[in-house]
């Protein structure tokens, strides 16, 4: 029987053919998801407790997202690890669009864990930020903090006898008062928690007697008398928290830190459905619904998102973090 012989020329010319033909299909594949996308439910996965400051964006975002995608968008809290364990299963998900992660965490990651089972760069596309949240130092109405003076004073006097919650190590939480430590010289000693909710109910019964925490989670307990806010920790007050002051002006000039929300999905998720994600987040940041409820919170909605935008802030905190990180020594527990 005859057999043909290709020359190798033939051959290589063939290969490139033949990939660029699968390239081709696969554009087509994409397309034509994205053109169906979505036709089930997203996952939007929180990795911290219901009730924190994430669970509260998430549900806000996922409420307005169901309106604009027109279907059930589900908010999945995996708490633990200070948003790891919910990034890593993110990273693992499959890259159809249908899972994705709120995060304001993983910024710290690279720098206090060698073995993570994720790459923040590798593994994530950025699509969006979604807004700003100011923190809080908060106390226990019975505790002899009172304001950001009487904190200094008293870490002082009793060095490395005062303890403070967070939300976990590596949370943002953590960092803020870490970066409040480096800033001032005291010494605290750390209780962390599996989320800003546990760590704010820490306060609130005397478990602990601070915390830096979202206002998000603090505004109703402050109102209530539950818990007292001693500064916010941005350059301005916040008109959540009128006559609260800062941090900066309490005692502490140049002070800044904040919480922050933005959406992640996994970074094979096809790029025409990525677009029609972040398409989709841009229409509920232009939302005035979504708006007035973040900001009702304490939140301060992004005023554009953007995905290179994004991923520049993120490099920066992760730069910014990092340096807190080296300077107090901070190890993962």
């Amino acid at each position: 029987m005859f057999s043909p012989s290709f020359s190798p020329q033939l051959r290589r010319v063939g290969c490139v053919v033949a990939m660029a033909a699968a390239l081709s299909a696969g554009t087509a594949a994409a397309a034509e998801s994205a053109s169906d996308y979505p036709s089930r439910p997203i996952h939007l996965v929180s990795g911290f407790a219901p009730g924190g400051a994430t669970d509260v964006v998430a549900r806000l975002l996922g409420r307005q997202l169901t309106e604009v995608l027109k279907v059930p968008v589900v908010v999945d809290n995996k708490p633990g690890a200070a948003g790891n364990i919910g990034a890593g299963y993110v990273a693992r998900s499959d890259p159809d669009g249908y899972t994705m992660y709120l995060t304001n965490a993983v910024v710290s990651m690279p720098s206090l864990f060698r073995d993570l089972q994720y790459d923040i760069h590798k593994d994530f596309a950025p699509l969006s930020l979604i807004g700003y949240a100011p923190l809080v130092l908060i106390a226990n109405p019975k505790s002899p903090v009172k304001s950001v003076k009487g904190l200094l004073d008293y870490a002082r006097q009793h060095e490395g006898k005062l303890d403070y919650g967070s939300g976990g190590v590596g949370s943002i939480n953590h960092m803020a008062m870490e970066l409040l430590i480096t800033m001032t010289g005291i010494k605290l000693s750390h209780i962390p928690y599996k989320g800003g909710a546990p760590a704010t109910a820490a306060v609130m019964s005397g478990e602990v007697p601070i915390a830096i925490s979202s206002i998000p989670e603090v505004v109703g307990q402050a109102k209530q008398g539950t818990l007292v806010p001693v500064a916010v920790s941005t350059k301005t007050r916040n008109p959540a928290l009128p006559n609260v002051p800062t941090i900066a002006e309490s005692g502490v000039p140049g002070y800044e830190s904040s919480s922050w929300y933005g959406i992640l999905v996994p970074a094979a998720t096809p790029k025409p459905i990525q677009d029609k994600i972040a398409g989709a987040l841009v229409a509920c940041l232009h939302s005035k619904e979504l708006r007035d409820a973040l900001s009702a919170q304490g939140i301060v909605p992004a005023d554009k998102g953007g995905e290179e935008e994004f991923r520049k802030y993120i490099d920066s905190e992760i730069a910014k973090w990092a340096k807190v990180i080296e300077e107090e020594h901070i190890v993962a527990q």
